[in-house]
């Protein structure tokens, strides 16, 4: 018998809590639920869970801040469920290493679907075990590390995502929405910003003068890994 996947579902709201545990559930996953914030981080720990469904308001401590706890110690996938659809609250959420979002009010199978569609990507992930080598630069997804100008950084998971897949595809430049494609693995409607963000960050963690490679601004159209 194949073993259950586990959901964790973060929500303050009893009744939306129940109804995605029950068609959860019906679809085979083993699911538990919580309550508030700071509740969430304990059972994430106490269960770990294959996949984190979290609610951004939330009593005790919000989404964002379970967020930031559960990426401290964990890549596994996060789904942002919330009632705030504006833009910034999607890019914050991705900035901080949700995989996908979802606005209520929502369609619970909508929701299923994007659960095992996320946890497909994951999957197929941790069997893509791969780790890129430049001077100076080591990246390694399989444990998530990466090592650059002789020094371990810790990026958070979407940072060394980003830069994996650019520096897999050396010389070669994506535009933005194509960047959130492969790495955030959906469509996203609205600004695309974050990736612009993440480059930025990636950029003042690991560029010095001198590399044979560089994270280059393509003007008008997005970024490339440029191999000298």
């Amino acid at each position: 018998m194949a073993v259950k996947s586990k959901v964790l579902v973060i929500d303050d709201d009893v009744n939306i809590n129940e109804l995605i545990r029950l068609y959860l559930e019906k679809e085979g996953y083993e699911v538990f639920p919580a309550y508030n914030g700071i509740k969430a981080v304990e059972t994430f720990r106490e269960f770990a869970p294959n996949i984190v469904i979290l609610d951004i308001m939330l009593p005790g401590a919000d989404g964002w801040q379970v967020c930031r706890e559960i990426r401290k110690i964990s890549s596994i996938p996060i789904i942002m469920l919330t009632a705030k659809g504006e833009t910034f609250d999607k890019v914050l959420g991705l900035e901080l290493g949700a995989d996908d979002y979802i606005v209520k009010p929502f369609e619970p199978k909508e929701l299923v679907a994007r659960v095992k569609a996320v946890l497909r990507r994951y999957e197929h992930k941790e069997i893509d075990v791969q780790e890129i080598v430049y001077p100076n630069l080591v990246i390694n997804k399989s444990n998530y590390s990466l090592k650059a100008n002789g020094k371990e950084l810790e990026v958070p998971p979407k940072e060394l995502e980003l830069l994996f897949f650019l520096a897999s595809n050396p010389n070669k430049v994506f535009t933005r929405e194509q960047l959130l494609e492969h790495v955030w693995g959906f469509d996203f409607f609205g600004d695309s910003r974050t990736v612009d963000v993440h480059i930025k960050r990636l950029r003042e963690k690991i560029e010095m003068e001198n590399q044979p490679w560089q994270l280059k601004t393509v003007w008008g159209v997005g970024y490339k890994f440029e191999v000298k």
